[in-house]
């Protein structure tokens, strides 16, 4: 199916209007869709969509209004460990981009290589290392693949977000995230390369999605719910079913922040 008559299909359901803004949510964020007044398109129902595997998502497009904004919700991601596809969510980042979003809000289950920012925390990516090596550009034939990542996470945005996180009352350091390929997690040596090189937080998603949206002209903003320290920082074990039983502490913070954020822009607006 084309892209157009992808976008077709989608309006038929859940109407022509623009959305602001797109919402990529992380593992066991996925009930965070279930807060949107909308449409919920299951993602087999749209040719070409992610495939989406992981437990702890919720393969769903949610398109409708939350705090007043209208938006489009991605309730899961696919990860390129599942199919080795670094451009896996191109097809869901042109929907949106066609929809008319001004900008992507991404949302993951990070591990945390900073003390101060603990399981249960939020952090605010102020920029990213690639750690895999990997691009989602690669095989792009045009121009438009030299994308420039000085300001790939808008600092506009950023702003409001830490405004939102003050008025809430909720931590939300900035820091480097570093993606890490997976589906391993990774080495106690492999984090100390990545401490070394700046990362604060390292994670198996997002910077392809960040790319991606830069590349399709998309303003960024991406926050980090903290599940477990790094391995080699702390004594606990690290596994999914780990990852998915604490996402939903740093998920009740990450929903008060973006609904704060959604009402003051509508203040503004």
């Amino acid at each position: 199916m084309s892209e157009n008559n992808l976008l077709q299909q989608v309006q038929a359901l859940a109407g022509s209007e623009p959305v602001r803004f797109g919402l990529i949510l992380g593992s066991g964020l996925g009930h965070l869709a279930g807060s949107v007044d909308g449409v919920a398109i299951p993602y087999g129902d749209l040719p070409g969509f992610p495939h989406a595997g992981v437990s702890g998502h919720n393969p769903n497009l949610v398109i409708g209004t939350l705090e007043g904004v209208r938006v489009a919700v991605f309730g899961a991601r696919e990860h390129y460990y599942e199919n080795g596809n670094p451009a896996a969510m191109r097809p869901a980042l042109e929907l949106l981009q066609a929809l008319g979003a001004e900008a992507l809000i991404a949302t993951n289950a990070a591990g945390s290589l900073r003390p101060d920012i603990p399981p249960g925390q939020l952090m605010l990516l102020g920029d990213h290392l690639n750690f895999s090596g990997l691009n989602p550009l690669i095989g792009e034939r045009t121009d438009r693949r030299f994308v420039p990542m000085g300001d790939a996470y808008d600092p506009v945005l950023r702003q409001a977000l830490q405004a939102a996180a003050v008025a809430e009352g909720v931590a939300l350091p900035e820091g480097v995230y570093t993606w890490y390929s997976g589906p391993s997690f990774e080495t106690p040596a492999e984090i100390r390369a990545i401490k070394i090189l700046g990362g604060d937080a390292v994670g198996m998603s997002t910077v392809p999605e960040v790319i991606l949206a830069r590349f399709l002209g998309l303003r960024v903003a991406a926050i980090s719910t903290i599940t477990n320290m790094a391995q080699g920082m702390s004594d606990e074990a690290i596994s999914h079913e780990h990852t998915k039983a604490m996402a939903p502490l740093g998920a009740a913070k990450l929903e008060l922040v973006l609904r704060r954020f959604l009402r003051d822009l509508q203040q503004t607006s």
